[in-house]
């Protein structure tokens, strides 16, 4: 099955909004062997949304929309699909009534007139239940098969509806087809040369599967894809794939799919009845938001100093000021005494720091910019590397986040 993806919005022509329903939608439809052949972006004008599904009709026969479906006056997705079929619109009372419920309830007041463009349906349509909004998803079919599929264009919305009603939808469509299976390993601290030797050194290579190499902030995740077979053939050649990735790499993997490297040390750490806090110079705080982004940090992670000026990270972590006169903030001896401060001082088992040049001024020819300390103290046992980073301020403190992260990783996988 073919199918092509038309989302709708002027915020996404503009760049104000990244389009994430598309990625999410293309990688959700491939497992069941649905394939997107074109994805189209338009803005909120009737004309254009009409042509380019109705371009997309013809090619496939099949178009799924995401956007247009709200009470403002912009939101034309309906209207301009229906009179492509040739359909008039029709006001749903039930829907109407059920809106005004969910209002009340949410609100406390009447529900604005406004709304009733949601309640608004293509005549001889299916209205597809939403669970997660309002807006009522649509399903518009012809004599002829063609159909498409309107869907909000709130990401959160997009995604529940089309795991709820769509998927299950072309599942029955699809029956039999051949899939597109991906499985994707994740790496961190390596580059992306030495992980492409590492493969080309692979005994009988990876066969079977593609293999894409997507280099990140947070490292270089290894893809793997199968196409046009069955799902338990896929799901064979995958796994054996990902056998070898791991043989070939070891602990370099840290994870599959969408693994937080975080979340991983948080686990570690939970199983073995440690806690952990962390001291932080150049990220200033990232290592901490990382960490308490996870749900239920809270009984791992104790807290953490944000010590950007010397006078911070000897009063508050303990570091010694001749440490500081003699080696410099951004140095080894200071990252280690940083981590031991932060452990000592909250009581952890573990503490992790980063202390570094993030720029874009402050580099020096001995130490320039991109160049960071990080530091990890196990239960007294202490470790510190240097990063040689690179990329705008941003990308420099996520690097020495991930780093620090993947070092406590290691040392607790021993």
């Amino acid at each position: 099955m073919k199918i092509e993806l038309v989302t709708i919005g002027d915020e996404l022509l503009l760049g104000f909004t990244i389009d994430t329903n598309a990625a999410f939608a293309a990688r959700h439809l491939a497992e069941l062997g649905v394939e997107i052949v074109r994805r189209t972006t338009v803005g909120d004008a009737a004309e254009p949304i009409a042509a380019a599904v109705r371009e997309a009709l013809d090619r496939t026969g099949a178009v799924i929309t995401t956007g247009g479906l709200g009470p403002t006056s912009d939101d034309l997705t309906k209207p301009s699909i229906a009179a492509i079929f040739g359909r008039g619109m029709r006001f749903d009372e039930e829907h109407w009534a059920w809106m005004a419920e969910r209002w009340r309830a949410r609100f406390q007041r009447e529900i604005p007139e406004a709304n009733r463009r949601q309640a608004m349906i293509p005549e001889g349509a299916r209205k597809l239940r939403n669970n997660h909004g309002s807006a009522p998803g649509i399903w518009l079919e012809d004599a002829q098969g063609r159909w498409v599929a309107m869907l909000p264009g709130v990401p959160r919305e997009m995604r529940g509806m089309l795991a709820d009603t769509i998927l299950p939808l072309l599942r029955q469509r699809a029956a039999g087809n051949r899939v597109v299976r991906s499985r994707t390993l994740r790496t961190t601290g390596l580059p992306e040369s030495l992980i492409a030797e590492r493969v080309e050194a692979i005994p009988g290579g990876v066969p079977d599967v593609s293999l894409a190499y997507l280099p990140n902030v947070d490292g270089v995740d290894l893809r793997l894809t199968v196409r046009g077979t069955s799902a338990d053939e896929a799901d064979r050649r995958l796994a054996l794939g990902a056998d070898r990735l791991r043989a070939a790499f070891g602990g370099d993997v840290y994870g599959e799919g969408e693994a937080d490297l975080a979340a991983i040390v948080l686990d570690v750490c939970r199983a073995r009845g440690l806690s952990l806090a962390v001291a932080e110079s150049c990220t200033g705080g990232l290592i901490g938001e990382r960490i308490t982004r996870i749900p239920g940090s809270s009984d791992v992670f104790l807290g953490g100093v944000i010590s950007y000026a010397n006078e911070v990270k000897t009063s508050l972590l303990g570091v010694p000021a001749a440490v500081l006169r003699e080696h410099g903030a951004v140095s080894e001896e200071v990252a280690r005494a940083m981590a031991t401060g932060a452990r000592e001082r909250t009581g952890a088992a573990i503490g992790l720091s980063a202390t570094g040049i993030a720029g874009p001024d402050g580099g020096t020819p001995e130490k320039p910019v991109g160049t960071v300390w990080i530091a990890a103290d196990v239960a007294g046992e202490v470790r510190a590397t240097l990063l040689h980073s690179w990329g705008d301020r941003q990308e420099v403190r996520q690097r020495a986040a991930q780093a620090a992260l993947n070092l406590a990783r290691k040392m607790l996988a021993g």
